[in-house]
């Protein structure tokens, strides 16, 4: 296929720079008081989920070993979870690849992906050097997210892609454009060339357990930086080029969807937290499984779960690090059976590599259900069969528990799974008052350095 075979039609590419022009405006002009109240309160618990999330990952000895690695020089934004601060760039790095560290991170069925990942700690870096005003960072973050979520639902990547580092740079690019000030023009220039800096990752390496999975997401938020400086300086255009990259060369763009109920539908309220360490796929799987757990009286003598083409895939009954039993549906079933639970500490090496849980692995079976397909997008369902002692139990889950529009979570069930995992009151405590108090905060950033303590 030649170059010329992959861009898009004219019509197409100008219908996208007409969009993207209206989400630079639109973002330009947001402030947190236009935002609805419901989605404030959304957008805030978002935050608190994700600085949580991100200081466990900061925690665990992969991301330690990646910090010392790094040698990150000091600076003005906190390294969560870390002790100090740095670079703007090295902060947006470093947290980005903290918070998906343990696959706990917010995200979004409609958006396909994670849109607050994508964007939120290169805004938060940039505004604690910046020392912005806690509405405008909040407003950042709101804007980020929304158009990064616009992003993932106009954007179906070709099979086998995964969505980490793609759609969602337009977000960060879009967040950080924001935080700068720069008007309407040069917000939807920093967006466009956000949508020009994917990076075109396959779905096997995270099935492989390749942690470049995670730098993608951290790739996200340094090119969204890139992006909004580039366009500060007046380096960048809008000339439609998801069109043609996330259209063409990554899969297909429907760039009707960009400016789709601008202002009127915020996205924001429409994510999933999680409550399993493991990919989204598996948690409507998690979830039955747990819920069948008390009924069994004897061994599994098998187990065959139904899903969605999309998850399908994650059918693996053998794994080689933490990251692969992430994206093992036969891993989550087996630890949620042995462990009681699909939390953090059931993917450890010992509890991962328990005889337990490997035996229990092999006799799990994954299968695509058509009518499961058909619920697409609104339901991710799955259905479970455990077979015991002769009985078989089975439970279909429509939505994982922390879907938004199934069975959201509140403030407290936030705060109280942080509280387990973290076994550290006093730094759930402090990520919750840097959440709460942002909005309001003449300054962010003696806030967010709290974060690096």
């Amino acid at each position: 296929m030649t170059g010329a075979a992959t861009r898009a039609t004219p019509g197409r590419q100008d219908r996208t720079r007409a969009a993207t022009a209206a989400l630079g405006a639109w973002a330009a002009t947001l402030r947190w008081d236009d935002v609805p109240a419901d989605a404030q309160e959304r957008a805030t618990l978002v935050l608190l989920d994700s600085l949580g999330v991100t200081v466990l990952g900061a925690r665990q000895p992969e991301q330690r070993a990646l910090v010392e690695a790094w040698r990150p020089a000091d600076g003005p934004a906190p390294l969560v979870g870390g002790g100090r601060s740095t670079t703007v760039e090295a902060a947006a790095w470093l947290n980005a690849s903290a918070l998906v560290r343990l696959e706990l991170d917010e995200g979004h069925k409609y958006a396909k992906g994670h849109p607050g990942a994508h964007a939120l700690h290169a805004v938060l870096a940039l505004a604690a050097d910046l020392g912005s005003s806690g509405a405008d960072t909040a407003a950042a973050l709101v804007a980020a997210y929304e158009v990064a979520a616009r992003f993932g639902r106009a954007t179906s990547l070709a099979p086998g892609a995964h969505p980490h580092g793609s759609w969602g740079t337009a977000g960060a690019a879009a967040g950080c454009a924001r935080l700068l000030g720069l008007p309407a023009d040069a917000v939807a220039a920093a967006v466009d060339t956000g949508a020009g800096l994917p990076v075109a990752g396959h779905f096997s390496s995270a099935l492989d357990g390749n942690p470049v999975r995670d730098a993608w997401v951290s790739a996200s938020n340094a090119s969204g930086l890139a992006a909004a400086r580039m366009a500060a300086a007046g380096l960048a255009r809008n000339t439609g080029t998801a069109a043609s990259s996330l259209g063409g060369l990554l899969g297909t763009f429907d760039p009707d969807r960009l400016a789709d109920g601008l202002g009127e539908r915020w996205d924001v309220r429409h994510g999933y937290f999680k409550r399993h360490a493991s990919c989204s796929f598996t948690h409507p799987v998690a979830d039955a499984v747990l819920a069948l757990r008390p009924a069994l009286s004897a061994d599994v003598d098998e187990v065959l779960v139904e899903t969605h083409s999309l998850g399908a895939g994650l059918d693996r009954t053998t794994w080689d690090s933490r990251l692969g039993a992430l994206f093992s549906t036969p891993f989550v079933v087996a630890a949620a059976l042995v462990h009681g639970h699909v939390g953090p500490t059931a993917s450890v090496a010992a509890a991962r590599d328990d005889a337990r849980v490997r035996a229990l692995a092999a006799r799990v079976r994954v299968v695509a259900a058509a009518d499961l397909d058909a619920r697409l997008p609104d339901e991710r369902a799955a259905r479970v069969t455990l077979r015991s002692a002769g009985r078989e139990h089975v439970l279909e889950v429509p939505n994982p528990v922390g879907d938004a529009d199934h069975h959201p979570l509140g403030e407290a069930e936030v705060v109280a799974l942080l509280t387990g995992w973290l076994a550290d009151d006093d730094t759930v405590a402090v990520v919750r008052e840097v959440a709460t108090e942002l909005p309001a905060a003449p300054d962010v950033g003696p806030l967010l350095r709290r974060l690096a303590r």
